[in-house]
């Protein structure tokens, strides 16, 4: 069963957090599925990937692209799975729409990414760990200190 982890971003946001752990992920020589709330953000992000750092970029596709299967990290607004991810993203909004076992077979981490200052996405994210650790997944949950770092809350 994959190993699930909620980050509660609070002094830090999405587009400073996401791209440090798709290079740890790419690191691992998985393979990332990044699902998004909107569009819209999934156009922000596919920019940002590409530019995030002056020396590095993250090699990516969104999930409109031809030959997503090749790609080491999907950026989507759907539920497939094109490029047989290891790991999967969720964030901007977005949650897993079901927890069971069957959906995340071959996925060895979930990762939920809420922002902390978004009281709807801190009631989503309450929603869905309790749904994750109903199906049976040892969750985690993860802070942001003052300096920064992730810290293990729960």
């Amino acid at each position: 069963m994959a190993d699930v982890l909620f980050y509660h971003l609070e002094r830090a946001g999405l587009d400073d957090v996401l791209p440090g752990l798709l290079e740890k992920s790419r690191e691992r020589h998985w393979r990332a599925l990044v699902k998004l709330g909107s569009e819209e953000r999934l156009e922000e992000l596919d920019a940002l990937l590409w530019t995030f750092r002056e020396d590095s970029f993250l090699p990516h596709a969104s999930y409109r692209d031809a030959k997503v299967a090749d790609q080491p990290i999907i950026l989507t607004v759907g539920d497939e799975n094109p490029n047989g991810s290891n790991i999967f993203f969720y964030a901007d909004g977005a949650m897993p729409l079901d927890w069971t076992a069957a959906r995340f077979d071959g996925v060895a981490r979930i990762v939920v990414l809420f922002d902390g200052r978004d009281p709807s996405a801190m009631e989503a994210a309450r929603d869905n760990w309790k749904k994750a650790r109903a199906a049976g997944y040892e969750a985690t949950y993860w802070q942001q200190t003052a300096e920064g770092r992730w810290e293990k809350r729960a």
